[in-house]
């Protein structure tokens, strides 16, 4: 779990400074709920976070370094092109953090945040591809595939991962897809803590 933090000063930005302690710990509640009522085998590794969109436009304007040091050019041209690039950029870190939580390292063992990218598919579903250090433990560990959902509110953008190994890709696969809608509903609840604004969510890849 990557610790809460604040940006520092002189326009260097931190990782940790995105996150938030109170909506992070309502997405572990919820995913324990989850795993305590079958919805997802304890085997399937599992990440969450959640960004806050302001933070991230705020970043934008004060530390264009962090970025472009923090996305790829794909990334890049797609945020950038959208009518709203924080919500964007905000999602995608959302997701990085959510990956290496998945993955079990946070960003350690010389995993940076361009080390993970994500893309939308030809069928506009979110997609994740790994590089250098990420791919490389992602490789050790065995994890062949790792399933995102990002969505985002007036306030937060969020976003899940699941790490699955062969072992586990099969069985997870069948209880998430059964599952699906309890599964949905429990992060629903757990972002309704966050953002009171009805019919205000926003999602990519639907």
């Amino acid at each position: 779990m990557v610790e809460d933090g604040t940006a520092h000063k002189g326009g260097a930005v931190s990782s940790a400074a995105l996150n938030e302690t109170s909506a992070t710990s309502a997405m572990r509640e919820a995913t324990q709920d989850a795993q305590k009522a079958g919805i997802l085998p304890e085997s399937v590794s599992m990440g969450v976070d959640i960004v806050e969109v302001a933070r991230m436009r705020a970043i934008m304007k004060r530390s264009p370094a962090f970025i472009e040091r923090s996305f790829s050019c794909e990334e890049r041209a797609y945020c950038d092109a959208t009518a709203s690039p924080e919500f964007h950029y905000a999602t995608r870190f959302a997701a990085k953090e959510a990956v290496v939580k998945a993955l079990g390292t946070g960003f350690r063992h010389g995993i940076r945040p361009n080390d993970i990218e994500v893309y939308l598919n030809a069928k506009g579903k979110p997609r994740v591809r790994l590089h250098r250090a990420a791919a490389k433990i992602a490789a050790h560990l065995g994890i062949e595939e790792i399933p995102l959902s990002l969505s985002y509110t007036h306030n937060e953008a969020v976003a899940c991962a699941l790490a699955l190994t062969e072992d586990s890709r099969t069985k997870a696969k069948a209880r998430v897809t059964t599952s699906a809608q309890d599964l949905s509903r429990q992060f629903k609840e757990a972002r309704s803590l966050l953002d009171d604004l009805p019919a205000a969510d926003g999602k990519e890849g639907a």
